[in-house]
Parts: structure tokens; sequence; C-alpha cells
């Protein structure tokens, strides 16, 4: 499974970057926004640090302006795919683009009927949210698995990018689930690297070698 991180904050990109664990980005404009930027910029800059895939988010509402927007984005770096909304629109906009060679993610998908539909639309990735589900009650994590295995079943190539990813069994969760990607928040990527007795084991090597080390 890949390790997308899921932020506009290039700092933050760089410094997991720098880690050699980082395949992809991805974004949305309330990331981006965090970041005081316009979206161009900030996705030059991510661009030129990252050589995986960067979602970048459309943000019109009627097919024609997803298509013109997508294409807008896709032209500021070749490796930036958009993200489409999980609507009527959305499919016909993946759809046409698709047929451009346009990549594109499929957001805001809650269920496998709307994955279902994302992968028949010609979507390279889609995005089942995680945390939102658990949120109202659900099982998000057996959502992932049903994508999974309906997509396994019948050789679909769109590939599952478990997204609101909220701590790090879920990204243990996604990868015992089957998703080709799980997009994981700065402070949960940072958290999955820490354990205790990492930290104990260190102290005493050290505390061991200053025994040592004159010897």
């Amino acid at each position: 499974m890949k390790l997308f991180l899921d932020t506009a904050n290039v700092d933050h990109i760089r410094e997991i970057n720098e880690w050699g664990v980082l395949s992809g980005v991805t974004t949305n404009p309330s990331l981006v926004s965090k970041e005081g930027r316009s979206m161009r910029e900030c996705l030059e800059e991510i661009a030129g640090i990252v050589s995986g895939p960067i979602s970048a988010e459309a943000v019109s509402q009627d097919t024609e302006g997803m298509i013109r927007e997508a294409r807008e984005l896709a032209s500021i770096a070749e490796n930036i795919n958009v993200k489409i909304p999980m609507t009527p629109q959305g499919l016909a906009a993946v759809s046409r683009l698709s047929k451009e060679g346009i990549k594109t993610n499929m957001t805001l998908v809650f269920s496998a009927n709307q994955a279902l539909l994302a992968a028949a639309a010609g979507a390279t990735f889609v995005s089942p949210f995680v945390g939102r589900l658990d949120d109202i009650g659900n099982n998000g994590m057996a959502v992932v698995e049903e994508i999974v295995d309906i997509f396994d079943t019948y050789g679909l190539t769109t590939q599952v990018i478990a997204a609101s990813l909220r701590h790090p069994m879920h990204v243990v969760q996604a990868a015992r689930a089957g998703a080709h990607i799980a997009t994981v928040p700065y402070e949960v990527m940072v958290r999955m690297v820490q354990h205790p007795l990492t930290d104990i084991g260190i102290r005493k090597f050290l505390e061991d070698y200053e025994k040592i080390k004159d010897l």
C-alpha cells in the first residue's frame, strides 16, 4: 500500500518526503486555504517536491465548469490529478476527462455503489472517506473492504484511496482491507513512526554506550 500525505503544507511535505516513504499528496480547498496561498502557487511548489500523484480539487458544481477547472489544474504539472465530487455532474465530467487522458480522483465517496459508478466512468482513483462514515455511526473501513473486493473481482483498474483517516490504526486497517493507497494527515504520519518501546530502547542503548565508550 502506498502512503500519500493529506495536506497543502509544503514544509510538512518536504519533511515526510525526506523520510523516503511518500508516494503522493492529496489536497483540497480547505487545506490550501489554511496556508493562505493561491491554489496554483501551492500546487506548483508541491509538484517541485513530489514526483508522485498530486490531487487538486475542482470546485465547480456543473459538468462544464468541472471540466474547465480540471484542464487548468492538470496543466500545472503532469503528475496532477483532479478531484471531482461524486455527483451525476461529476460522473459526466470524469467520463469526458478520462477520454482526454486527464487523471481523476472521485472524492466524497461513501458507498460501494458510488465507487462502482466512479470506476465505470473511468476514474483513476476513488476516495472513500472512512472517518466521516465512522462519525455518523457507520463502519467506514468496511466500505473500503467492500470496494476493494468488488474491484478485485472484476479486475477494475481504478485505485482505492482510503481517505479521512483519523489515527494510525486506520492506516493499518486500510492496508489490511487492501486499499491501494492511504492518504494520511501529517499528525497521523508522525504518530505512525512513534512507539514508547523504541524510545526506551534508544535511551538504554545510549546509556550502555556511555559505559563503554572510553574503554
